[in-house]
């Protein structure tokens, strides 16, 4: 019955060797429905079967709101640095490169501009598969200069948050990032520039406690959790029970956190629209 066994123990792929994900492969969601991979892609990774929408990154975020798929890139090189010397399980430069070996990423955000519905558009959108989206130095900065860049051109700024909160092993220089944005938006502001945010799953931590909730409008996507403590911290430190859906963005808009919950295939249109209306402009078709 050898047929069915490994021989070789120890096999191992290198990255750059694996194979894309073929056709023909399937998606379950949460609540139990699936969905062919290809299919899901097609439908910007949002089930049919349920509306459920998985978890995406910003590559396809500024394929969904970049006119053709056209955009620069700013400050694409910025990468941390290790001034704490932090070391738990791993030293933090070998957790770093991990995450950007695995990834393709330098950081947890990144930042770009071009043409969204024919007019230009500044997106900072944040990665959760690079350290769970943790908000360090890197990502504090990047945000902050690409706010600085809408100030200086006069272009919308929109911020797509993802993340799991402030980046432990940077300690107190990640909680001066909530410091930082939360400054270069009150300046986006006094220029009068729109500054929409889009909290989409999850959005928590010092994330939800700056930025993500700063927004001329703020806006998420249906069923993303936001929060600063995620249930499972509320429920251990209150000792109660939860309401169902705590956190979920449907509850938060009903507790007035948020002013609309859209599917991804309208975001590009509303977000557009909130910034023509914004700017008191002919509203774009």
């Amino acid at each position: 019955m050898a047929w069915f066994k490994r021989t070789d123990k120890g096999i191992q792929t290198a990255t750059e060797d694996k194979k894309d994900t073929p056709k023909g492969l399937w998606y379950k969601t949460p609540s139990g429905k699936v969905i062919d991979t290809e299919e899901l892609k097609k439908n910007l990774y949002v089930s049919p079967e349920d509306g459920y929408h998985v978890r995406i990154g910003s590559k396809e975020y500024f394929e969904l709101f970049f006119d053709d798929n056209k955009f620069e890139e700013l400050n694409e090189k910025l990468t941390s640095k290790d001034p704490l010397k932090f070391e738990d399980t791993k030293k933090y430069p070998d957790r770093l490169k991990a995450a950007q070996e695995k990834t393709k990423l330098k950081d947890a955000v990144r930042t770009a501009v071009g043409k969204s519905l024919g007019k230009d558009l500044v997106i900072a959108a944040m990665d959760f598969a690079f350290i769970g989206g943790s908000m360090g130095s890197v990502v504090g900065e990047k945000i902050a200069r690409a706010i600085n860049y809408s100030i200086e051109n006069k272009i919308p700024f929109l911020m797509i948050s993802k993340s799991g909160g402030a980046r432990m092993m940077e300690a107190s220089l990640s909680l001066m990032q909530l410091v930082k944005t939360s400054a270069k938006l009150a300046q986006l502001a006094e220029a009068k520039i729109p500054y929409i945010s889009l909290c989409t799953d999850p959005t928590t931590g010092g994330t939800t406690a700056s930025y993500a909730m700063l927004g001329d409008i703020n806006i998420a996507e249906p069923n993303a959790l936001i929060a600063f403590a995620g249930p499972r911290v509320v429920k251990d430190t209150t000792g109660k029970d939860l309401p169902e859906g705590f956190q979920k963005s449907e509850f938060v808009l009903e507790h007035g956190f948020l002013d609309a919950i859209y599917e991804r295939k309208d975001l590009k249109k509303q977000v557009n629209l909130y910034i023509d209306l914004i700017q008191n402009i002919p509203v774009r078709k």
